[in-house]
């Protein structure tokens, strides 16, 4: 029997727009120039490019991304150039400085959002929840005037009354959007609160087969791939992610993380990844880490500079034996060449005489015995051993 052909998970990446937000990070033209055609060669259907209302160099580093990366093919196994989207607040002025950004792309989005948590609306907007859902309404409206493809977030959705959610998202559904996006904007809910709300809001808001659903979940509890995952699982088809989790506070969802878990559990979800070229993962991350100013924690899943490394003995003579011991991806899947064995305190004899065969040394049995005492006599001193400190350890008598 063939397998199932399962529709491709939409990538929409923010990574220009809600990553720049990240504390001290600016982004230069060039530098936005250069991540967004990353992102295109990689395979991303949807890039929010920046907020055009926040700013002239904003609205001029969208329109630049439009008028070039968003004719780009290269590399893209769909053939089609990538959505360029704008973000606006549900104000026209806003909408239409959107536009006139995006313009030039010959495949568009304009995203529009409005709050809609009892929170938000008594403190930030001092509006009512009837305003609320005809402000909305009637942004969404004036967007589908300019543009056919229209996105629409109720911010703070993860902690909004479901039910009244249901009236505002049907209200922006009837006024023309195509895309509900379902933003975990303080990172609160857990992943089973958010699958919850997905199920919800498809379950009981008018018009919602007509949509395509999406998650927007942050990182301030440290659940925003889990609820990702979550949301997906209940029926959400569009994720909003960010290289390496950059973003406001705590972060967004990583887009390497759940990129790679539905790559490692392709059974488990209802969605593909066929699109995207994994390969092109560690460069972006690099990039956006070069660009941003942001370090990669060393522990950081899929790109960490120890996502790849064992230093244990029992993992390092596992790994030499079968690579499958205790790697559940093949480093060169997401880019990285080789794994490497971290030599120092806790490495074994096999790690040791693996390395010493990298550098053209063969020892008998004997030698890497007398070796490998010497050298966790060394390795208690120093945290980590370098290829000197490793060649140090040899007799005079062994050495090349």
């Amino acid at each position: 029997m063939h397998p199932i052909e399962k529709p491709d998970l939409i990538f929409f990446d923010t990574t220009l727009r809600d990553g720049e937000q990240s504390p001290g990070v600016t982004l230069s033209l060039g530098d936005k120039l250069a991540i967004a055609t990353q992102l295109s060669r990689m395979g991303v259907d949807v890039i929010e490019a920046g907020f055009p209302v926040a700013s002239e160099g904003d609205f001029e580093a969208v329109c630049a991304i439009a008028l070039s990366v968003g004719r780009l093919t290269e590399g893209r196994k769909s053939g089609l150039p990538i959505v360029v989207c704008g973000l606006s607040r549900a104000i026209e002025s806003d909408i239409q400085r959107c536009f006139d950004a995006i313009a030039p792309a010959p495949r568009k989005r304009i995203h529009t959002f409005l709050a809609t948590s009892d929170i938000h609306l008594k403190y930030k907007l001092k509006i009512s929840r009837d305003e609320c859902i005809a402000r909305a309404a009637a942004a969404v409206k004036y967007a589908r005037s300019l543009c056919d493809d229209i996105e629409f977030s109720p911010e703070d959705a993860g902690r909004s009354d479901k039910d009244f959610l249901c009236l505002v998202l049907g209200a922006v559904i009837k006024a023309g959007a195509t895309t509900i996006n379902i933003p975990d904007t303080v990172g609160y809910n857990t992943p089973e609160e958010y699958s919850d709300i997905i199920k919800h809001l498809i379950e009981y808001t008018p018009g919602s087969e007509t949509v395509v659903w999406s998650t927007h979940c942050h990182n301030d509890l440290g659940l925003a791939t889990a609820n990702t995952l979550a949301g997906i699982k209940a029926g959400a088809r569009q994720i909003e992610v960010t290289i390496n989790g950059i973003g406001e506070r705590a972060g967004n969802t990583a887009f390497e993380e759940v990129c790679m878990a539905l790559y490692t559990h392709p059974s488990a979800f209802p969605v593909g990844i066929s699109q995207i070229h994994t390969c092109l993962i560690s460069p972006i991350s690099k990039l956006v880490s070069e660009l941003t100013g942001m370090a990669v924690q060393p522990n950081k899943a899929i790109v960490g500079a120890n996502a790849f490394a064992h230093e244990s003995g029992i993992h390092q003579d596992g790994v030499l034996k079968h690579q499958e011991t205790y790697e559940i991806i093949r480093p060169e899947v997401v880019g990285i060449h080789s794994n490497s064995l971290v030599l120092g305190k806790h490495s074994g004899r096999n790690a040791l005489c693996s390395h010493f065969k990298k550098l053209g040394i063969i020892l008998t049995q004997e030698q890497l015995q007398h070796t490998f005492q010497r050298f966790k006599h060394e390795a208690d001193r120093k945290k980590q051993l370098s290829d000197d400190d490793i060649l140090a350890l040899l007799d005079d008598k062994l050495k090349l």
